[in-house]
């Protein structure tokens, strides 16, 4: 306890170590969060869920808050269920053998651009005689555009590009060919077309002609930007990814430092410890291990046999253990293993188990530290690097994959530079992260750092 309480006495000395530290809380509090917040049946569900799961996020579509750094307003993306949503009533009047059910839902439009796509998602319930649905639309002038009027099935999508017979009326409407989208939020006649800024109504009748008939109506607008971290090409929600990029990349760094840093100095021990043909077989090991292409092999194994997450944290492991470290390691056991305290040990019987790890590994876990400390960024950025070229786990949202898939989908090229930069910068804060506290660790570590 006194040594550590001297460790975090020593760590306070250095700025660089206390903003690594707590960007390292930061990035585990993040982690935490995702994992408590979107469990991972949930995570993995939501980044490979289909047109179920995403259809009310629109495509490509920046944070919201990038509304504050652009000159116009873009529309956000909005989703109202009638009945559920307090803003899209549901008033149902009784009849003799059916009733009507009158929808409204009422929006204030003040935005300097038109929305990707408006819908209509109908669900009715019914035995034979199935519903029939009017839709119109009150603009801020107070003209009342007919949408469409049509029998529903039991479940069925109104999507308003679609509709060749709306666009017929927004021709008569404007004087000229405009897109659905477009004419339905344009001032009439207007040339070049105006944004018809204002209050707009969306009204749906649906006449029902049997007992216990039904409608459900959610109303979907696709706007242009949405949510905290915008969407991808796949229309999913970009905040899963960076979320849940979190702790899998802490998971996939700290296993794999840790592991590596504690087997290589075992392996590095015994075979100061034994010599002989024990540590001859550890050298030549270790000597061919160095001339192997490692992330040669690792593409292999993702390209020919499987990409797993945890199938690539194994081989990486095991390339990795026995590296230069082997013989930096041994290099110091051969020191220690003359010192008069080892001779003592020896001298009362202690067993070579008990001299490797009671006296010769605890001599070198101040160096092993911040060495582990430091080579979690490589490995976080190992499992990334994968995964851009493709051979990451594709059932786990990363932060690779968000990059690869952007690269691959031209988000440079379009101008999407949300996509790629929210994961690439929190990789390089968590490199930066661990790469300053691991130096700060290192100086107080090492006697011949400490006063340089």
């Amino acid at each position: 306890m006194t040594n550590f309480k001297n460790t975090l006495k020593e760590i306070s000395r250095y700025p660089s170590a206390i903003f690594g530290m707590i960007i390292i809380l930061l990035l585990v509090a993040l982690a935490l969060y995702a994992v408590f917040t979107i469990p991972y049946d949930e995570a993995v569900r939501l980044w490979r869920g289909g047109e179920d799961t995403v259809y009310r996020n629109p495509k490509n579509a920046p944070p919201s808050w990038f509304n504050n750094f652009t000159d116009k307003s873009l529309p956000i993306s909005v989703a109202v269920v009638a009945g559920e949503d307090e803003e899209f009533t549901k008033v149902v009047t009784p009849g003799v053998e059916g009733s009507s059910i009158e929808y409204e839902y009422s929006f204030d439009f003040q935005y300097d651009e038109y929305p990707q796509e408006l819908f209509l998602y109908i669900q009715a319930d019914y035995q034979v005689k199935n519903p029939f649905i009017s839709v119109t639309l009150e603009t801020p002038g107070g003209e009342e555009i007919r949408i469409s009027d049509f029998g529903t099935s039991a479940r069925q999508t109104y999507r308003f590009s679609q509709d060749d017979r709306l666009q017929t009326r927004l021709r008569r409407l404007h004087g000229r060919e405009v897109l659905p989208i477009q004419g339905l939020f344009s001032v009439p006649e207007s040339d070049p077309l105006v944004i018809n800024k204002g209050v707009y109504t969306l009204k749906i009748l649906a006449s029902t002609f049997e007992e216990n008939s039904d409608v459900r109506i959610e109303f979907v607008s696709h706007g242009l930007v949405f949510g905290m971290f915008g969407t991808d090409h796949m229309r999913r929600d970009l905040t899963t990814a960076i979320l849940w990029g979190a702790p899998i990349a802490l998971a996939f760094g700290l296993l794999a430092a840790a592991s590596t840093s504690v087997i290589t100095m075992l392996i590095a021990a015994i075979g100061a410890w034994f010599g002989g043909w024990v540590d001859e077989l550890i050298q030549r090991i270790t000597e061919v291990n160095l001339v192997i292409p490692f992330f040669s092999v690792l593409i292999m194994v993702g390209t020919f046999y499987s990409r797993s997450i945890w199938l690539i944290l194994g081989v990486t492991i095991a390339l990795s253990i026995f590296t230069g470290a082997i013989k930096t390691n041994r290099a110091i056991f051969l020191q220690v293993k003359e010192s008069t305290y080892i001779e003592a040990a020896r001298a009362y019987g202690a067993s070579d188990g008990r001299i490797i790890v009671r006296y010769l590994v605890p001599r070198i876990i101040p160096l092993l530290i911040p060495g582990l400390v430091s080579a979690v960024p490589s490995y976080v950025f190992l499992e990334a690097s994968l995964a851009l070229l493709g051979l990451g786990d594709p059932t786990l949202p990363t932060w690779g994959k968000v990059i690869n898939d952007a690269y691959t989908n031209g988000a440079l090229y379009r101008g999407q530079f949300y996509w790629i930069l929210e994961p690439a910068i929190l990789l390089m804060i968590t490199g930066l992260g661990f790469a300053m506290l691991g130096f700060a660790l290192d100086r107080i570590f090492n006697p011949r750092l400490r006063g340089m």
